[in-house]
């Protein structure tokens, strides 16, 4: 039955991620035709000239691309937003580093209590995590288990608490790497297609066609320039939230370490 539950909510996960991705392919077409409006440009048509200093007309002439290029960058921005928010409430309601200091000070002081109810007042799954730990290291004192035992069973229950609480953090994070390179390699091929017209301008027959050669070049650099911008912040929120990530795994894992530690010198005391 759980298993069930997981297929199904994973389905229904990647419905939306899905909707996300064909939302914002559609919001840069929209928004590429609006910056094609003919006030944007000489003559009120967008086949002149962009009015001088008019940088939404100069996007435009970045030609079909810049559309798919364009949705990529929302597509940074929500899923940023996304995880941004995900992460967070995955640290709780107060300041992590302060919870971390006050539970292990409770931790190696004995009051399991005390960190316990720090936790339900964090919340989170950093707090969820540390908790469950917590209820098995006061069961095993109970039971009088020794250290080893003790150690081994709290470290499972760790780690069966983060395999549950901790996969959604990783969520999206694969999608955000993949537009690092999609948005570079976006923006090459509108840099490729914008030389191709550059070149075709200067193949043809007599004098070149100067409007033509301006125009394969502006397309070929509005692509790559917005090509980077959007692999730039990917790679920046990517990082970001793998950094954020790994301290909050580390905070478990610390915990962690600390609870065993404090097991081991209780037993240590009773013998």
């Amino acid at each position: 039955m759980t298993n069930v539950k997981k297929e199904g909510g994973s389905g229904l996960a990647g419905m939306i991620s899905a909707i996300i991705i064909v939302s914002c392919i559609f919001s840069g077409w929209l928004i590429w035709a609006f910056m094609g409006s003919g006030s944007n440009f000489e003559g009120g048509v967008n086949t002149g000239h962009p009015l001088p200093g008019n940088y939404l007309a100069m996007v435009y002439k970045g030609g079909p691309i810049v559309p798919i290029l364009l949705g990529c960058l929302l597509m940074v921005i929500v899923f940023s937003f996304e995880r941004f928010m995900v992460i967070s409430k995955a640290a709780g309601k107060g300041n992590l580093d302060v919870f971390m200091k006050d539970v292990k000070s409770s931790i190696t002081s004995g009051d399991i209590d005390g960190a316990i109810v720090s936790c339900d007042a964090q919340e989170g799954s950093v707090a969820n995590a540390i908790r469950s730990a917590l209820v098995k290291y006061q069961d095993v004192k109970k039971e009088g288990v020794d250290s080893e035992t003790a150690a081994e069973t709290i470290h499972k229950e760790i780690e069966e608490a983060t395999s549950l609480e901790m996969p959604m953090l990783e969520k999206h994070m694969t999608i955000l790497s993949t537009l690092v390179s999609l948005g570079t390699l976006a923006g090459l091929l509108g840099t490729v297609t914008g030389m191709i017209k550059a070149f075709g301008a200067l193949a043809s027959a007599g004098t070149p066609d100067q409007a033509m050669l301006a125009n394969g070049i502006s397309e070929a650099l509005i692509n790559t320039a917005t090509g980077i911008s959007t692999s730039a912040l990917a790679i920046i929120m990517y990082n970001l939230f793998t950094s954020k990530i790994d301290t909050l795994t580390y905070s478990i894992d610390e915990a962690g370490s600390t609870i065993v530690n404090t097991y081991r010198h209780y037993r240590g005391t009773k013998k």
